[in-house]
């Protein structure tokens, strides 16, 4: 039996003879010299001795172990496997789930990644062609569940999904066609499409049991690439764009997803009771008032009614947003002349934008704080929202205020994603295997990537928008694999990277260049068919599927004609 992980018996007897050599040519300080040159091989073996002789420094061991997956490298690839014919999302976090979809959009279907395993007659095994029933899909993952989540009506957003990795949860979307020109009602924005029906399903993948559904009426929600959702820990935020409110769930440990609260309208939870109070004395005193005619008479009867009235008030976030934008201004001058001039200059001519702002995007920054993107109505669903005027603003939910507001093109809040960049990813900081996703604050290779970027830039400004419009991120939208770490490998990020995205498909195959050795590719992925594709007008698109431990890769390259995708499978052998 071959097993995946196994490493070159070649590489184990280099190894030996090279360390017997040394041992037994060489005095003792000589030897220790040997072993310091033996270390900076790339031989697996002496990797491992290292590993057995010396203690790491403090902190620092999971960075070398990481290290050994330069030579654990998917290196062996097979063409066009036979597979079934779904839309395949992702591997869970922790590794344990290969979550897919069917076709139809109707099924959720999950998978375990099971290792190779193959028999072998003779010496050469690695010379030998993997047998015909080895190369099949169902050699590598075997089927756990399938689940139907969308009724006749509805479909499963393919590309939604959440994992709780603590409970091994995932959460899935089914929703109904939306309706482009609905009517602004009970209030609604004006602009915003409406979904009749949006359903979230909580999965307990481990046995497939749906354990609890949250459904959201008449409504706007941005599902892809989980935009309008954000999971940290056990708590949800839920964006309604139509209705313009942030819904706050929680996940218990019994797979219940419970109301905690909405930001919105009301940020506190009497809010509602106390405006309701003083709306019933507005509207006896208006009663008691004499009426003078049957027409006006009429006319208050319209007003009284509820369906016919608008509120008076603007909603509570917008509410506290005006207020700390209008005390930062005052603050910022202490002589009243010049307080008042101040104002009038960026506070009152703004001030109609500003209570148009509308929330476009919502990710948690810890259990208290929220990121919050503002904007115009006309940037929500705009495919080019970075030409649109945006302003980022920190929520605090216990004590219902603003703490920081920011234009899009605030340096000061570029130089905190320069320096910061992980706080603003701390939702995928719970977990050991995903604190290693390289980012310009944790990687020096990326961060000179980023200033090379800036450098080369005509205009900072431009620079500084077009880099904070990717604020807030969508949740769980990056892979933890060890490939994309920029300290153990170089790729071109045009073609490839962690973010969770399709690529323009290309027919060459993409190098994986160890940073240690710039000039030796130590793997390579390519989709497609082996031979390449004949056509090369059709526009293809990929996608790739880092398994987040094991050197496992699946790459799917589709054309926009609904052809059957053209699966490969890559792996160590």
């Amino acid at each position: 039996m071959r097993g995946g992980f196994a490493s070159s018996f070649d590489e184990i007897v280099v190894a030996i003879e090279c360390w017997i050599e040394v041992r037994l040519s060489c005095g003792n300080g000589v030897w220790l010299s040997g072993v310091g040159l033996m270390f900076k091989s790339n031989n697996l073996v002496a990797r491992i001795f290292e590993r057995q002789i010396r203690t790491p420094p403090p902190g620092t061991s999971v960075f070398g172990s990481r290290q050994f997956y330069e030579n654990l490298v998917p290196s062996h690839t097979i063409y066009d496997v036979q597979c079934p014919d779904h839309s395949f999302r992702k591997f869970t976090d922790d590794g344990l789930y290969l979550i897919s979809f069917s076709r139809s959009h109707q099924e959720l279907i999950v998978y375990r990644p099971t290792w190779l395993t193959f028999s072998c007659s003779g010496e050469d095994c690695d010379a030998h062609d993997l047998p015909v029933a080895a190369r099949r899909f169902e050699s590598f993952f075997t089927q756990l569940h399938c689940l139907t989540l969308a009724s006749s009506n509805e479909l499963l957003c393919k590309d939604f999904f959440l994992y709780v990795e603590r409970n091994q949860f995932g959460i899935f979307a089914t929703s109904t066609t939306q309706t482009h020109d609905a009517p602004a009602t009970g209030g609604a924005v004006q602009g915003i499409p409406s979904i009749e029906m949006i359903t979230f399903h909580l999965v307990r993948l481990e046995d497939g049991v749906i354990l609890d559904e949250k459904v959201f009426h008449d409504d706007f929600i941005y599902l892809a690439h989980n935009t309008g959702v954000f999971l940290y820990d056990d708590l949800l935020a839920v964006v309604s764009l139509r209705y313009q409110a942030i819904h706050i769930l929680q996940i218990k440990d019994s797979g219940h997803l419970v109301d905690v609260r909405a930001i919105g309208a009301f940020c506190r939870e009497d809010d509602e009771l106390f405006l309701e109070s003083n709306l019933q004395f507005m509207e006896i005193g208006d009663k008691l008032k004499p009426q003078h005619s049957d027409a006006s008479n009429d006319e208050n009867m319209l007003q009284d009614d509820p369906s016919t009235r608008d509120s008076p008030f603007l909603g509570g976030i917008k509410q506290r947003l005006l207020s700390f934008i209008f005390r930062g201004i005052w603050n910022e001058e202490t002589d009243q002349r010049l307080r008042v001039q101040c104002l009038k200059k960026k506070f009152y001519f703004h001030f109609q934008d500003y209570v148009d702002l509308v929330i476009w995007k919502v990710q948690f920054l810890d259990q208290h704080h929220l990121l919050i993107k503002f904007g115009s109505v006309d940037g929500v669903l705009s495919r080019s929202a970075d030409h649109h005027p945006a302003f980022f603003a920190v929520y605090d939910m216990v004590d219902a205020e603003f703490v920081a507001f920011y234009q899009n093109s605030a340096d000061e809040l570029y130089l905190l994603y320069e320096q910061f960049v992980d706080h603003f990813l701390a939702p995928s900081r719970n977990f050991l295997h995903v604190k290693f996703i390289s980012s310009h604050s944790n990687n020096m290779y990326a961060l000179e990537q980023l200033r090379s970027i800036k450098n080369k830039s005509s205009s900072v400004s431009q620079f500084v928008k077009k880099t904070l419009a990717s604020l807030p991120f969508p949740c769980q939208s990056q892979s933890p694999s060890p490939y994309f770490d920029q300290s153990l490998f170089r790729f071109d990020e045009k073609l490839i990277s962690a973010t969770d995205r399709h690529r323009q498909s290309t027919d060459h195959p993409i190098k994986f260049i160890a940073r240690r050795q710039p000039k030796v590719p130590k793997f390579k992925i390519k989709p497609g068919p082996e031979e390449g594709s004949g056509d090369g007008r059709t526009k293809k698109i990929s996608s790739f599927l880092f398994h987040p431990i094991l050197p496992l890769v699946i790459s799917v390259q589709q054309t926009l004609f609904l052809q059957q995708s053209v699966v490969n499978i890559h792996f160590r052998r």
